[in-house]
């Protein structure tokens, strides 16, 4: 077993969640050598071309995370997990964090294909690449950005992948959404944590009414100018905001997810093209996650 393979544990916690292995055409080649060689790519972020012999041939390995990732297998194999660590008691619901980080783009990312002959008009995004494919330029250069929600345990509940640019506020309500944890036994999925926790990017009274709505506790503290604003609204202005400074201090779990997230070279830096490549790939570093003791 080499550095960074799946120890025999995570391979029996992981083994029934894989689809079967018979295909029309053949047979695929050993679901534990080829997911070893994704997962030693994305810790160590090197091309695929240049994986180790001993995964087999590279185009495979690249496929089968490129299939994956296209239809929902590494979506469908985290949340089976996820069902699993919580049939052990392994999840902590009793705070989720949500945040966001930057992740700088290789220029290999950049230049995706347009589906469709480009039509002359206003330029309104940057020529060198789609506006669906999760990239937005900075000062920096082309960036994106991963928004998730993390539990307790420091391990990520559910994520999306936008622009750069984007804004965290407007992206926590899809976020939350996202997080559906089936119940083995029976019963609904569970949805809901008992409470949320952000920072003052995620202040606002949409997100506010949304928890309100779903009876989510949430620790968030106001910006200045959202409080000075309500006070002058007198009566209107609505009741202030509660925060716990003390509860608010458990903020740094999710801080801590995104670091172990980022342990990932091939999530600290984006080197996929397409968007939905990559959101598998920042997926199995968190599937990798939840499979750990």
């Amino acid at each position: 077993m080499g550095r960074g393979d799946l120890t025999s544990a995570e391979w029996v916690r992981l083994e029934p969640h894989l689809p079967s292995s018979g295909q029309r055409g053949g047979r695929w080649n050993d679901h534990r050598t080829v997911i070893n060689g994704i997962l030693f790519r994305v810790r160590t972020g090197i091309p695929w071309r240049d994986l180790p012999e001993r995964f087999g041939s590279w185009k495979t390995v690249y496929e089968r995370h490129r299939r994956w990732s296209a239809d929902g297998t590494w979506d469908r194999i985290l949340t089976a997990v996820q069902a699993d660590a919580d049939l052990a008691g392994r999840i902590d619901w009793s705070m989720v964090g949500v945040d966001s980080t930057s992740c700088r783009a290789h220029q290999h990312a950049a230049g995706a294909r347009k589906k469709k002959p480009r039509v002359p008009k206003k330029r309104t995004t940057p020529r060198n690449h789609r506006p669906d494919e999760g990239l937005g330029r900075s000062r920096g250069g082309l960036t994106c950005k991963i928004h998730l929600a993390g539990e307790g345990g420091c391990r990520p509940m559910a994520l999306l992948v936008t622009p750069g640019q984007c804004g965290d506020a407007p992206q926590m309500i899809e976020v939350l959404d996202r997080i559906r944890v089936p119940r083995t036994r029976g019963g609904r999925p569970r949805t809901r944590p008992d409470h949320l926790s952000g920072d003052k990017a995620y202040s606002s009274r949409r997100n506010r009414r949304y928890l309100r709505r779903r009876q989510i506790k949430h620790t968030i503290p106001e910006p200045k100018d959202q409080r000075a604003h309500r006070k002058r609204r007198g009566n209107k202005g609505g009741r202030p905001a509660g925060f716990d400074s003390e509860i608010y201090k458990r903020r740094n779990e999710i801080e801590r997810t995104i670091n172990r997230l980022k342990n990932s070279r091939a999530v600290a830096t984006r080197y996929d093209k397409r968007a939905y490549v990559f959101h598998g790939t920042v997926t199995t570093a968190a599937i990798r996650l939840w499979l750990r003791p």
